[in-house]
């Protein structure tokens, strides 16, 4: 049982697809799939304590260089849904109109920079806050990448009669995206020397996030899965995932009284907040549980996941009885995601364990495992 980053990998929680055309995917039968799984996921949702498993089939592709490519990047989600099937999971796959992490950045007037075969980069920094704030701005809709990921939903829903689950496409935090636009020698002294400045900012990223996924959420109408990218998601699942991965470079006061309220504000107009941050958060772990209607909160729970692992201690008895979602995701053999999970689990608790066995077998043994001691 190891369990240790295989940095050889080019994505550690990637699984290898066939990739299928629309006419080659059986549109009625993943449905089907899905909705039947959706029952479990609403009884899940309403209930106060519980586990599910969500077989997570993340596709390189899709993350790296066809994500600007809505045909090939169609053509790879649905042979990963497909595939999807033959592992036994409570929660279905969907599908992600992706398209980077700058989204709700293109606002402030950058594009991207493409390197072949790699996901995009953000073009440019501001030096300061104040230099963002005085900066012109426009609603994410009207820029190239906002465009883009529009019509890419609307080709999604198209091309699979509006009868697959999809989700949003990636956003950020308004912390992430502004970490990501604000040259970081000044970012981080502007929490202290130019604090109005900060909350100005984050307020006003957030607005522009709630804008463009209300766009979203129009477009994609009853086959909407929710928190989102990166998430286990279901139809009867609630609130807004966000990517929110900074924390880790704050304390924990200046990210709850300086970062979390504009978060907040995004995450009540879609149901509340959900929370992901790669790396190791567990000591903010008290303060994110605590945080205004939050529903879910992910993290990585093994070193084949993410080489800055989250340590299991604590989070049981933090989130029991809570009512707050962990989706746990965990990169390893049934040996090893048994051990974590029986440091995770505690009656009372609401667990989500997100694996990426290797073969439908190993993920079988995972599953009933898991089941049997989540009781």
């Amino acid at each position: 049982m190891k369990d240790e980053f295989n940095s050889s990998l080019a994505d550690s929680q990637a699984t290898a697809v066939t990739p299928l055309t629309p006419e080659q995917f059986n549109i009625d039968a993943y449905a089907d799939y899905a909705a039947e799984l959706d029952a479990r996921c609403k009884t899940f949702w309403e209930a106060s304590s519980g586990v599910l498993v969500y077989r997570r089939m993340r596709v390189q592709q899709v993350f790296a260089g066809d994500c600007c490519n809505m045909e090939h990047s169609l053509q790879w989600q649905l042979g990963a849904l497909q595939q999807s099937m033959k592992f036994k999971a409570d929660i279905p796959n969907f599908l992600e109109p992706w398209y980077g992490l700058g989204t709700v950045a293109s606002a402030y007037g950058f594009g991207y920079v493409w390197e072949k075969d790699l996901a995009p980069a953000v073009d440019g920094k501001f030096a300061s806050t104040a230099e963002l704030l005085a900066a012109p701005f426009r609603p994410v809709a009207e820029t190239e990448i906002g465009r883009h990921t529009l019509n890419m939903v609307e080709y999604f829903l198209e091309q699979t009669k509006g009868r697959v689950p999809m989700s949003y496409c990636d956003v950020q935090s308004p912390l992430n995206t502004l970490s990501n636009i604000i040259d970081s020698s000044q970012f981080y002294m502007d929490f202290y020397l130019d604090p109005e400045s900060m909350k100005q900012a984050m307020d006003r990223t957030a607005d522009l996030l709630i804008d463009f996924t209300r766009a979203q959420q129009q477009l994609i109408g009853d086959a909407l899965v929710k928190p989102g990218h990166g998430f286990a998601s279901s139809r009867t699942f609630d609130g807004l995932g966000m990517s929110d991965d900074t924390v880790t470079m704050l304390s924990p006061d200046l990210y709850v009284d300086m970062a979390v309220p504009a978060m907040v504000k995004a995450g009540n107009a879609f149901g509340g907040t959900v929370f992901h941050s790669c790396g190791n958060w567990s000591d903010k772990k008290a303060d994110i549980v605590r945080i205004e209607n939050i529903r879910m909160a992910d993290g990585a729970f093994s070193k084949a996941t993410d080489p800055g692992a989250n340590p299991t201690d604590g989070y049981a008895d933090t989130f029991a009885g809570t009512g707050v979602v962990l989706n746990a995701r965990i990169v390893g053999d049934p040996d090893l995601v048994e051990a974590k999970v029986r440091e995770l689990w505690k009656p009372g608790m609401k667990l989500i364990v997100v694996t990426y066995c290797e073969t439908p077998e190993e993920q079988e043994e995972a599953y009933n495992r898991i089941h049997d001691i989540c009781q």
